[in-house]
């Protein structure tokens, strides 16, 4: 028989409980409550959810087991750049995620949400010390003790004690997560890890240093530059020299041109991100660099393709020879074969001297072209035969010359339906498809913004002479959640713009940014500043739906927001097709909170069901 539990054992169970409850609802909101009740699990389906993200559950051993073969695959160093960067994405990814779905929590309850976050995901349990930011200032401190955590034991067991630190994905998590919420970059240090023998795990938090660079604190966040450097080292041991000059004139006019070779990158114009689509584009040009192959550049307007192509080639066995680039789209077509091949002195009216083309200028190094779709196709035809044949013919020009020049081509649409249209060669698409890399729009790498933001706030700050101590929360917010049509390119353009309204001395708020009525180009949600600056989001104009009998209209101003909420309530049933559980994923809320909202509203879900039905 089952013992029967004596009343000071249930008063114990009692207390516990109580005590369970109240750590669970302590602190600022999002609390511990809020978030374990974010998780569903939904077996039958074979899905996780933390609210509408999709989760996985990852056994401790087999994560120990994981970090063990990066560690011999990579080198110690190498699996903690990855892991590092692998945990501020993540990050990066939680900190957009908690402020989008607990907008109304102050800045205490944001930032403590991450370490509730870590509890949460069973990584370790944390221990404020102090945490002290002024986002106004600029200032931000913390310190806190790791304890349990599941780094260290997993590296305890498969390497025993470590003379380092190793808690690495953890340290890139709140790296990641502080940076996203500060809109700076905060950079979090192990002064004391349980694997190195110590009680507890003891980190420190803070806005990044001159130190810290000097120091190469930083040196897993620089991803281009330590991938592509060392490619750049290897090449360079095994590389053969530029191909000679076929006249003297040529080597002249290579000469003349000496500035297009190596010119160095300015701050600006860098690789900047740890997400993991820029991690698998500089991937790619890692291992292409190398080799002699064509490489074509995909992705939108603004992405970077320029910067990409510039860091192949520094790459590449042609390192040392010059990188010339040419936007085709900027080019008329009456001009455009006179720049790619050169013109001879009497070849036109106004064509008083020779002189080279880009291809003869790009000789024994990289051809850039740009907006390569924008070329007609008499200029198509013409650069098929300097590719197929390695020759040009300057225009008014007799005799062929040999050029040794890779080309690095970039599209901004997509060259293989331009080709189904007819208005791109296929057999030209053909020859410069031999490697391509996709280069991911800015709404897709969303962890990168912090440090997008940080590193441009940071270059303009220095070339305007003027001190900026970081972003509002309402500057952050609005960087978070825009679209960016523009890509990167106009995340840029608004620091800038941001750095020189901002006062000196102070930080960016989202009035320096965005200084129209709205602001998107996007299909997406619109942002807007109201009149009292404050930062609002206004959706598009939504296809009508039947409305439940008996559902309030707006008449009266204070109305209006009440009706902007059925409004979005009605789109999103109906794109749910008056699926309730469906529809509380796409809000970002649990089922029950839609329910009651519905309910409160006078909405009926079955009347969405079939939209258009009368």
């Amino acid at each position: 028989m089952p013992r029967k539990l004596r009343l000071s054992e249930i008063t114990e169970i009692t207390d516990q409980e109580k005590s369970i409850k109240d750590t669970l609802h302590a602190g600022d909101p999002p609390t511990l409550y809020d978030l374990t009740e974010s998780l569903r699990f939904t077996p039958n389906d074979g899905r996780i959810w933390f609210d509408t993200r999709r989760m996985l559950l990852f056994g401790a051993h087999s994560f120990g087991a994981l970090r063990r073969e990066l560690i011999e695959t990579l080198g110690p160093a190498g699996a903690r750049d990855l892991l590092m960067r692998v945990g501020f994405s993540a990050g990066a990814s939680d900190a957009a995620f908690v402020r989008k779905h607990w907008a109304d929590s102050d800045d205490a309850g944001v930032l403590s949400a991450g370490e509730r976050l870590h509890a949460v995901m069973g990584m370790v349990k944390v221990e404020t010390i102090r945490r002290d930011h002024d986002i106004p200032n600029g200032t931000f401190n913390a310190e806190f003790l790791w304890h349990d955590s599941v780094e260290a034991a997993e590296h305890l067991k498969a390497h025993g004690l470590s003379a380092e630190p190793v808690c690495w994905m953890q340290l890139g998590y709140a790296s990641g997560y502080a940076s996203a919420f500060y809109g700076k970059r905060v950079i979090y240090r192990e002064l004391e890890c349980a694997g190195c023998g110590a009680a507890h795990c003891r980190i420190v938090g803070e806005t990044t240093s001159e130190r810290m660079e000097a120091n190469d604190d930083l040196d897993w966040l620089r991803l281009d530059r330590q991938r592509l450097s060392t490619a750049a080292t290897s090449s360079r041991a095994t590389r053969r020299p530029p191909a000679a000059p076929s006249s003297a004139p040529r080597g002249a006019a290579t000469r003349a041109n000496a500035p297009e070779n190596n010119v160095p990158e300015s701050n600006a114009q860098q690789i900047v991100g740890v997400s993991a689509a820029v991690s698998i584009a500089l991937q790619k040009i890692e291992r292409v660099a190398p080799t002699p192959a064509t490489v074509l550049l995909n992705g939108e307007s603004g992405v970077g393709k320029d910067l990409f192509a510039n860091a192949l080639h520094r790459s590449s066995l042609l390192a040392e020879g010059p990188f010339v680039a040419l936007n085709c789209a900027a080019i008329p077509d009456t001009l455009i074969e006179a720049e790619l091949f050169g013109v001879e002195k009497g070849a036109f009216t106004g064509a008083e001297r020779s002189r080279p083309g880009r291809f003869e200028r790009a000789d024994g190094g990289t051809l850039f072209l740009d907006e390569i779709p924008s070329l007609s196709l008499e200029a198509q035809g013409k650069l098929l035969r300097t590719l197929q044949d390695g020759e040009i013919e300057r225009v008014g020009g007799s005799q062929p010359i040999r050029v040794d020049v890779r080309i690095v081509a970039a599209a901004n649409r997509d060259l293989f339906q331009e080709v189904q249209a007819g208005r791109f060669r296929e057999d030209l698409y053909y020859r410069l498809n031999v490697f391509p890399i996709r280069l991911p729009p800015l709404r897709e790498r969303r962890d990168d913004i912090p440090l997008l933001v940080e590193h441009f706030s940071r270059h303009y700050a220095e070339r305007y002479r003027k001190s900026i101590t970081g972003l509002t929360r309402k500057a952050s917010d609005a960087l978070l959640a825009y679209d960016y049509p523009g890509n990167v390119r106009e995340l840029q353009n608004l620091v800038e713009r941001g750095v020189i309204n901002a006062l000196d001395g102070g930080p960016i708020d989202a009035f320096h940014l965005f200084e129209d009525a709205g602001f998107s180009s996007s299909p997406g949600a619109k942002l807007r500043i109201n009149a009292a600056g404050d930062l609002e989001t206004a959706e598009r104009e939504a296809v009508s739906l039947p409305r439940s009998p008996g559902t309030p209209t707006a008449s009266h101003p204070e109305d209006a927001e009440k009706e902007r909420e059925i409004q979005r309530l009605e789109r999103v049933l109906g794109n749910a097709e008056g699926n309730v559980s469906r529809a509380a994923r796409d809000l970002g809320i649990t089922r029950a909170k839609l329910a009651y909202r519905l309910q409160k509203l006078g909405l009926d879900p079955s009347r969405y069901r079939y939209p258009n039905d009368t």
